[in-house]
């Protein structure tokens, strides 16, 4: 036996389309120039962070071949390319974006966030250096000290700077989706 369905106006309730009968959802411009935008600002946020770890890890080295203590040496390395990535991603990663009315209150915002981040890198740094480093000898050589302060503390470092700058220092503000006519 076979039955029919029963269609949705017959029993007063709004239009419902059967199975399979919805064929392709056009595409959201609205989520793909959202999606297009964070791409290019990933991209913009990636640069300048690769120049400034590239001097964070260069003076970081040249310091501690001057043979200043591993963890002082961080912090000066850490504070030259703080500056640096604040006017990379001030004056061009977010530069139409967010509030630039002081930017005195946007640095001290941005290098507040960056010391939590730099207290990030040094745990993984001291971690490795000090507690590791206390029971495996390897893990006190500078190698080792590079992977976990430059590698693991700036990778972790960086997704919460990402984060903490879109919202807090820039304050990228995105529109919200309209409202579809159902919804509303």
């Amino acid at each position: 036996m076979q039955r029919r369905p029963v269609k949705a106006r017959q029993r007063g309730l709004p239009y419902v389309t059967g199975t399979g009968t919805l064929g392709s959802v056009p595409p959201n411009p609205d989520l793909r120039s959202r999606l297009r935008g964070l791409v290019s600002e990933l991209g913009k946020f990636g640069a300048v962070g690769g120049f400034a770890f590239t001097v964070d890890l260069v003076l970081y080295n040249l310091l501690l071949q001057q043979g200043i203590e591993t963890l002082i040496a961080k912090t000066v390395s850490t504070t030259v390319a703080t500056t640096i990535a604040f006017f990379g991603n001030r004056f061009w990663t977010w530069r139409d974006d967010g509030d630039h009315v002081s930017m005195t209150r946007q640095y001290t915002t941005f290098f507040v966030l960056n010391l939590i981040g730099l207290g990030i890198a040094l745990a993984c740094l001291a971690i490795s250096h000090y507690g590791l480093g206390s029971v495996w000898a390897p893990a006190r050589s500078r190698l080792a000290d590079n992977i976990a302060g430059l590698g693991v503390g700036t990778a972790l470092g960086t997704l919460f700077r990402f984060w903490s700058y879109r919202r807090y220092v820039f304050r990228v503000n995105v529109a919200p989706a309209a409202q579809s006519p159902a919804s509303q």
